[in-house]
């Protein structure tokens, strides 16, 4: 029996399988924020136990509050400052920081064939280069750094061939919309979301980001696709002294596939050659309509940014619809650019001057409007256009609303002051 890619990467990191159906595997990169380890560690220390098992291995940033907006975040911020620095830990630190799911891909520290733990639900994101990641829990966080492992069940994989070409103003934000809206969020549970087909294959980095970033939605632990030739390119200058050529490290990193005649849970087929731009409505992910349907629906503020869509593609794709134009005077528009280097390439290419000539404010790199903790929390009752992940009661702040979508349906909603398809889709 063929073996699945997430099989292929348990059994090439497993250490040991202390009792039946817990498998412990070897860890390739812990990453950590300022929100989740700062437990960990102090809780490292309390038991007498300040060690790290791999600092080039381990990662730090801050990213949620930042810079810090009061006392709490500030000591958060340097519990994990305080931490790197003992350990020599590579830390992003205010300035040089960004979306973790974001910066980390973008220095190259997530590798085909990796396993990457992190205590952050969307860690799955990394999955998008062939590797096992998934979030953790703090206990699970604290033996990671410790000792460079973490115990998984054994993987169940889901199989998703996604066929077609997508319609012009339709994005990889609708294609994982959709697949959540059909399977449910708990429809992928204890299941890696394996990504296949010619869809996939159109797909750049970015937008395989973007889906494997919301498998957690559907209750997945993983997002995974098959690294490529477009996945060798977007790591080259940091494997290049590894391999000769880029066919060379093609030919290494293929063996990471699923065999074709590899067992899954479940295979669902879907040709998207006719998706229409679509939103969440509701407070769950798979409460989903098209942008159709839900036209005309009033927001009070619109988000560009996250570690699902604030990458230089989204900004880019958001910049052509509001190029020009010039954002409701009824709403206020949000933009965070994930890192910095998205930021400077953002300005280069005059995207930063569109958005600012349309009314968006332009924040740092940072996560804090996705959970409602800065940079764009909501009041009681108001609504939010959002390309970030979740849409549960109160994420963006106590009594909001949000919608999550696309950056051009959030460029053109910005634009219109109330929920809206893109120019660039026609129906």
């Amino acid at each position: 029996m063929g073996k699945t890619i997430a099989e292929k990467i348990f059994e090439e990191h497993l250490l040991d399988e202390p009792f039946k159906g817990s498998y412990v595997l070897k860890i390739d990169r812990v990453f950590c924020h300022e929100i989740t380890t700062p437990i960990a560690i102090n809780d490292l220390i309390a038991r007498d136990m300040d060690k790290v098992y791999d600092p080039s291995k381990i990662k730090a940033v801050i990213d949620h509050v930042t810079p810090a907006k009061d006392s709490k975040t500030a000591e958060q911020g340097k519990i994990l400052r305080d931490w790197s620095r003992r350990h020599e830990i590579e830390f992003f630190d205010i300035g040089r920081n960004g979306v973790c799911h974001a910066i980390f891909p973008e220095k190259g520290f997530i590798r085909p064939g990796f396993t990457a733990i992190m205590g952050d639900s969307h860690t799955c994101t990394y999955g998008a280069f062939g590797a096992f990641a998934a979030g953790i829990g703090t206990t699970d966080l604290e033996v990671g750094i410790l000792k460079g492992v973490c115990a998984f069940k054994y993987p169940k994989t889901m199989k998703f061939i996604l066929k077609g070409k997508l319609p012009e103003g339709v994005y990889a934000k609708d294609v994982i919309l959709f697949i959540i809206s059909q399977i449910g969020v708990n429809g992928a549970t204890d299941c890696v979301m394996e990504f296949t087909g010619s869809l996939i294959d159109d797909m750049s980095m970015e937008s395989r980001m973007t889906l494997c970033n919301m498998a957690i939605e559907a209750g997945g632990t993983c997002g995974i696709c098959y690294p490529d030739m477009k996945t060798v390119e977007y790591l080259w200058d940091f494997i290049k002294e590894d391999f000769d050529t880029k066919e060379a490290a093609l030919a290494n990193y293929s063996k990471y596939k699923s065999d074709s005649d590899a067992s899954f849970e479940k295979v669902i087929e879907y040709d998207l050659s006719k998706l229409e731009p679509l939103i969440t409505v509701g407070f769950k992910p798979d409460q989903v309509k098209s942008v159709r349907e839900a036209q005309g629906t009033v927001v009070d503020q619109i988000y560009i940014g996250s570690c699902t869509n604030g990458r230089i593609e989204d900004l880019r794709i958001a910049a052509a619809v509001l190029k020009g134009k010039k954002i409701s005077d009824n709403v206020r528009a949000v933009l965070s650019p994930a890192t910095p280097k998205i930021f400077e390439q953002a300005m280069s290419e005059g995207l930063i001057k569109i958005f600012m000539d349309a009314g968006f404010c332009v924040t740092n790199p940072t996560c804090g409007a996705c959970l409602g903790m800065s940079n764009g929390v909501l009041a009681n009752g108001e609504v939010c256009a959002a390309t970030t992940n979740r849409n549960f009661n109160g994420r963006m702040g106590k009594g909001g609303m949000i919608h999550l979508m696309s950056p051009a349906t959030a460029a053109a909603t910005a634009i219109e002051g109330k929920i809206t398809n893109s120019p660039f889709f026609k129906v």
